[in-house]
């Protein structure tokens, strides 16, 4: 035992922040009031992040990105920070995702789709769908805009599959079992057959 290796624990972080699941907050901030201007102007941001502090930082490392507004964390404050919630969570519904990515040969756009109950989940399936198939970090996705789409609207096949109302779900595979346990045997002779085409 003993102090944790600064890589270890920098490994163990990025693996709990890639388990925890997404929530989405609303952060506004702005820069530090000065005699020259006692009233500067506030941003707001929808962040996707996994904790308050975590959506802080992300405000913080968006905002120093934008050119000509020179505002970074050392010179601005943080008003609030909320966390959104959906009103609706029992209803499935088709999120749109538009996403900038970074990969190993550069910087993309990308439009996906999923199916989901609620936003912040079809948000965690998109980022363990981009490390599974684009192996792209956490920190190289930049969310531009969500927004839930018709059915009509849909463009990816694994969303419209599920879009048509007479969608049926078979079950060719059934093991069929007395009602009482007292009539269910402990062995038998020969396998179940479970098929029922």
């Amino acid at each position: 035992e003993g102090v944790p290796d600064s890589k270890d624990a920098e490994s163990a972080a990025q693996e709990s922040m890639v388990l925890t699941k997404m929530r989405l907050f609303q952060v506004v901030g702005r820069k530090l009031p000065t005699d020259a201007d006692p009233n500067p102007k506030a941003y707001r941001m929808k962040i996707f992040a996994a904790s308050k502090t975590q959506a802080k930082s992300r405000f913080w490392y968006f905002m120093q990105m934008q050119k000509g507004l020179k505002l970074k964390k050392s010179t601005g404050e943080t008003l609030t920070v909320n966390e959104i919630t959906e009103k609706d969570c029992n209803t499935v519904k088709n999120y749109g995702i538009w996403i900038r990515y970074n990969s190993r040969s550069g910087t993309h756009n990308m439009y996906r789709e999923y199916r989901d109950t609620m936003l912040t989940r079809a948000v965690d399936k998109m980022y363990r769908d981009m490390a599974g198939r684009h192996r792209t970090r956490f920190r190289g996705i930049h969310i531009i805009r969500t927004d839930i789409i018709p059915d009509e609207d849909c463009r990816r096949p694994n969303v419209l599959q599920f879009t048509n109302p007479d969608v049926k779900f078979p079950l060719p595979h059934r093991t069929l079992k007395a009602n009482e346990k007292g009539h269910r045997p402990t062995f038998l002779a020969k396998a179940p057959s479970t098929f029922y085409g």
